[in-house]
């Protein structure tokens, strides 16, 4: 949603919840907004709220079920969306493989993605797609104010 295209529009759909607490909203974005699922489920009087990867608009049927349901006063999550509420339960870094657990450390240690390939013996495009996998098994998608790697890091620290 403009204008930056990252989490405006479920700043939107909190606060409209927030200002008309029976307004049936269903919310369609890209990735799991974990920080946002739980405050737009938790807004207003708990009626009429869902949460939809945009994946799911592919399926008419499905979205069609789903969007009359919200305007009843139900409640829909996304699978994968619980799936990944679940999960993060449990270690962050479980998700991920032993070699992207070794290029994340490289990156703790500071390393660019050309030394890491140079250590690991695999070329820089190699690197890149494990860094790929870990940002989007540690739910880190693209946003303008954070650094992605930086937050892999963080995490990587704290388990």
């Amino acid at each position: 949603m403009p204008p930056g295209f990252q989490d405006e529009g479920l700043h939107a759909a909190v606060r409209l919840r927030e200002t008309r607490p029976r307004l049936p909203v269903l919310v369609l974005s890209q990735y799991v907004q974990r920080r946002y699922v739980a405050d737009l489920l938790d807004s207003g009087d708990g009626t009429g709220v869902g949460y939809l990867l945009k994946d799911r608009v592919g399926q008419v049927e499905e979205f069609v079920d789903a969007l009359l349901k919200v305007a009843d006063g139900g409640t829909v999550v996304d699978p994968e969306v619980v799936r990944q509420l679940l999960r993060r339960r449990r270690d962050p870094l479980e998700r991920l493989t032993p070699r992207e657990r070794e290029v994340l450390a490289l990156i703790a240690e500071g390393r660019s993605n050309g030394a890491i390939a140079r250590e690991l013996v695999v070329s820089e495009a190699a690197v890149g797609k494990h860094i790929s996998g870990i940002l989007t098994k540690l739910d880190l998608p693209p946003a303008d104010e954070t650094h992605r790697r930086v937050l892999a890091v963080l995490a990587f620290l704290r388990a």
